[in-house]
């Protein structure tokens, strides 16, 4: 599936240079989509205290934060850079930076690259090969399999797709313990299985702009009630995932009562939006957003409390 529709992108007339400096230089930053440190931090650095069972060196976390999210950046450059013709027709993503010209498509193309190869260096000389390894592996995955694989063709895009943003509790232990092991694997498999009901509802809420384009996400193709259910079952996966990290013997009896409160308030959420779909509510109504914001709130505190379970055995 392509869009049905492109047009160039750059509405700025002028040449990119001749902006502002601050300006070009915020329109770069964009590039990176910034706010995606705050999961860096929510699922990288937690996931180093659980490897160090304690404090690890706190450099090290320092060089793993600027690494992840110069690779993250660079995935995001390229994913813009890719992305730059629909996104000059959907709502959410006409005001980015190749859409309005800032930046002009050349200059995206070099600078994810570069980002990307900076960003495996910085983890091969900072950090070690493995963790260096992964990051670039998330960062092609993200690109080739995703933006280019998948986003376009099917409906699964964001179930598989997914497994890119899954990858810094790999990074996270590898830096630590240079190897992996069965707890990261666990941690993986929950916020592969967190991914598609986190993001569907958004989805569903802004399914016209994709409809318009023509990317398959699942609420494009499928009714409300049916993604809903989806959601359901990817929920209780989730929730049922999440408790296989205590038998490792890696948390204390703290993290399974963390972890059956925090997903039983993401059921009643999931199922609540379920029985809203199946009742025909549609609109303001639905309320589907209440369980994209209380996903990331359940992400946080789930992994804020792997932070400081070394402290509790």
């Amino acid at each position: 599936m392509t869009a049905v529709e492109t047009r160039p992108a750059g509405l700025v007339e002028g040449n990119p240079g001749q902006r502002p400096l601050s300006a070009r230089v915020g329109a770069f930053i964009a590039l990176t989509k910034p706010r995606i440190i705050e999961l860096l931090l929510i699922t990288t650095v937690p996931v180093m205290f659980l490897a160090q069972r304690g404090v690890p060196n706190l450099l090290l976390v320092l060089e793993v934060v600027v690494g992840g999210y110069l690779s993250a950046g660079g995935a995001n450059a390229l994913n813009m850079y890719i992305d730059r013709d629909i996104d000059a027709l959907m709502a959410r993503t006409e005001r980015r930076p190749l859409v309005t010209g800032m930046v002009s498509p050349r200059e995206c193309l070099a600078f994810g690259i570069a980002l990307a190869l900076v960003s495996t260096a910085w983890f091969a000389v900072l950090v070690n090969p493995l963790s260096a390894a992964l990051s670039l592996a998330a960062l092609l995955f993200y690109v080739f399999v995703y933006t280019l694989g998948l986003k376009r063709r099917t409906a699964q895009n964001i179930v598989w797709g997914g497994i890119a943003g899954c990858m810094p509790v790999f990074i996270g232990w590898s830096a630590v313990t240079n190897s992996l092991a069965w707890p990261p694997v666990v941690l993986f498999l929950v916020i592969f299985f967190w991914t598609p009901p986190h993001y569907w509802p958004l989805s569903m809420k802004v399914k016209e702009d994709y409809a318009k384009v023509g990317v398959p996400m699942l609420p494009v193709i499928a009714t409300n009630e049916a993604v809903a259910k989806q959601i359901v079952i990817y929920s209780w996966v989730m929730v049922a995932v999440s408790m296989a990290l205590w038998p490792l013997d890696h948390t204390s009896v703290v993290y399974p009562i963390t972890a059956v409160v925090l997903g039983g308030l993401w059921l009643k959420e999931a199922h609540g939006l379920q029985s809203r779909a199946k009742a025909g509510i549609v609109g303001a109504k639905l309320k589907e957003m209440r369980l994209f914001h209380w996903s990331i709130t359940y992400l946080t505190l789930l992994f804020v409390e792997i932070a400081i379970d070394p402290f509790l055995k």
